[in-house]
């Protein structure tokens, strides 16, 4: 009886997560008069793919994708970068400057970040960043890397430091040390701290709305208000493919990262 009981449960869990899909290409794929129906349907009773068609010819999405593709991607390998290193002092240094700096992180997190707009604006205007593509990136890292320090030393402290002692008994450097005994086995977190920053930086509205003025340069999620009419209705259609067409290479890159997340599980486990 527990296991029909936990079936039933995984099942309702995953309709749940995968309504907002089902609904957004049952939309996508209907037609005006349809979607002006006061009983809704589920299944389209006349499919179309002229939203799909609409959606790209009135806004340039491949342009804004790609754009947000280069933005998420140099976002989350600089958060990575920094955030690894940073994580691993943090973990293994005690120290009052550590503790510190651990609980600003923890503090950082409860402030919004609407609080850090204007001054992350007057910063990027003095470096002649605003309306770039690298303005951008560095707003993201830098409300992407407090949470990627605190989850990457979690991380860190979960290998046991008795590795650490062995390779220095050998003769291993503290570099050589980190490089070959540490670092494979952070492999689990640095994949989920890089999913955890593309994620962010692909979604991102609000900083990009701020710091993005010219359509030349706009992310994806700006483009999509862009389907919005001049007396701020949106046009159902067009906007459901588009935010469909959206979704997929966020899906992709978290397919892939998946496959190598477990690989690195099972590779720690086998290690430690």
């Amino acid at each position: 009886m527990k296991r029909p009981a936990q079936y039933l449960a995984l099942v309702a869990y995953v309709v749940f997560l995968a309504f907002p899909l089902v609904w957004l290409l049952s939309t996508a794929l209907k037609t005006p008069q349809e979607m002006a129906l006061t009983d809704p349907t589920w299944i389209p009773r006349e499919p179309t793919l002229t939203n799909f068609t609409d959606a790209f010819g009135e806004q340039d999405l491949v342009g804004a994708g790609l754009r947000s593709l280069v933005v998420a991607l140099f976002s989350s390998v600089i958060t990575v970068l920094i955030s690894l290193p940073a994580s691993y002092a943090m973990a293994r240094y005690r120290s009052l400057v550590n503790k510190i700096a651990i609980g600003w992180v923890l503090v950082s997190q409860v402030f919004p970040f609407i609080l850090i707009i204007i001054p992350l604006f007057m910063i990027l205007r003095d470096l002649e960043l605003v309306n770039t593509l690298p303005g951008l990136v560095v707003v993201h890292v830098t409300f992407t890397l407090p949470f990627a320090l605190w989850m990457l030393q979690g991380y860190v402290r979960a290998v046991p430091t008795e590795l650490e002692e062995a390779a220095s008994v050998d003769g291993a450097s503290r570099l050589r040390t980190i490089v070959s005994v540490v670092a494979p086995l952070l492999a689990p977190g640095v994949v989920a701290t890089l999913l955890f920053a593309f994620i962010s930086s692909w979604n991102e509205f609000m900083f990009a709305l701020v710091v993005l003025q010219d359509p030349e340069v706009m992310t994806l999620p700006l483009t999509l208000v862009r389907f919005t009419g001049p007396e701020g209705v949106a046009r159902l259609g067009p906007l459901a493919a588009a935010s469909l067409m959206a979704t997929i290479p966020s899906l992709i890159f978290f397919s892939i990262i998946q496959r190598r997340l477990k690989s690195g599980l099972m590779a720690g486990a086998v290690k430690g």
